[in-house]
């Protein structure tokens, strides 16, 4: 099982290899990646040396170009692929349907892998890229149960990866429409969903107010951890009471699934937060390192350290994690 981690700079990166990473994943600093936050990312010669620096190393390179192309903008994404492929990219990381034809049909050796942002949640879709596009992995929504997961483990002959730790999207994987309504901006190609130009924080007689577009997301009280403002996890005032109307921020945490994912055949797990720092990227990697090893000896016996997830507890949202889809009771 391969233990795919992010980074948005070098010093990102090299924590990612220190700690035991298989591979990692960047993007590049324009609008074909979905992440593309300001001050992060690669291009030119920093894309370059990173993978030198992975490949010397023995790691892999995955870039995600997984944003969808704009009507008048097709060469920055031709470009994209061009420039990932010339600098050493062992995979890409593709949604849009015409940019996975031109990296198949220009590049037919190079490693493709759907991603998220496909949203592939059945074996008919999971083929058809496959049988389209000669994608070699998918990777599979964060909507799936874990008895999902399995079914289409059973089902294909594609290799999947699944999201293992990080921040939970209750959209459609990284395209908010709420986020695009309340700012114009689309996070296909914003960079991502509540784009800090809209960001506002202010200090009032009832606390620190964060505010989108000057819509107010979330007030927080005297030594309370604030966090970012995304629409999704704010406290709204509903029938007289102040809650969590959407969603409760936390983070997605599978390390009780690790055997399941493992027997069940899953190809790789994925740590999220390429916008995070390389000190998270450090511990999460450094803990998810330990945690596969220790599952491939001995699945059976297998039980996550307090150590582990008090570890992920630490750097998760709100400090609480959850295994999100992948638990649903009610199936």
């Amino acid at each position: 099982m391969e233990l795919l981690c992010p980074a948005g700079s070098m010093p990102a990166l090299k924590k990612a290899v220190t700690e035991g990473a298989d591979a990692v994943y960047i993007g590049l600093k324009d609008d074909t990646n979905a992440r593309h936050f300001a001050g992060l990312n690669f291009t030119g010669d920093k894309l370059s040396k990173a993978a030198d620096y992975l490949h010397q190393h023995g790691k892999k390179l995955h870039i995600a170009i997984n944003t969808f192309a704009h009507p008048d903008g097709w060469r920055r994404w031709q470009y994209a692929v061009d420039s990932a492929v010339d600098n050493g990219a062992d995979t890409l990381i593709l949604a849009d349907l015409a940019v996975l034809e031109y990296a198949c049909d220009t590049y037919p050796q190079l490693d493709l892998h759907l991603s998220v942002q496909a949203s592939a949640t059945n074996t008919v879709a999971i083929n058809f890229y496959q049988q389209q596009f000669n994608v070699s992995r998918v990777v599979l929504p964060r909507v799936l149960s874990i008895h999902q997961v399995k079914q289409l483990a059973r089902q294909t002959t594609v290799e999947l990866e699944v999201f293992a730790y990080g921040s939970l999207c209750i959209m459609a994987e990284g395209r908010c429409y709420l986020s695009s309504y309340m700012t114009g901006e689309s996070p296909n190609t914003a960079g991502a969903c509540s784009p800090a130009s809209f960001v506002r924080w202010q200090e009032t007689e009832q606390g620190l107010e964060s505010r989108l577009n000057d819509v107010l997301i979330d007030r927080y009280k005297k030594h309370e951890n604030a966090g970012y403002p995304t629409l999704c996890k704010g406290r709204f005032e509903v029938e007289g009471n102040v809650y969590h109307a959407l969603e409760e921020p936390t983070s997605l945490n599978t390390l009780d699934l690790l055997p399941e994912l493992m027997q069940c055949g899953i190809s790789a797990v994925k740590i999220e937060g390429r916008q995070r720092s390389p000190a998270y990227v450090e511990q999460v990697t450094r803990i998810w390192r330990q945690a596969i090893d220790a599952c491939a000896r001995d699945s059976g016996n297998f039980n996550p350290q307090p150590a582990w997830n008090q570890g992920l507890q630490a750097v998760s949202e709100g400090s609480q994690t959850s295994l999100g889809a992948y638990h649903r009771k009610w199936q």
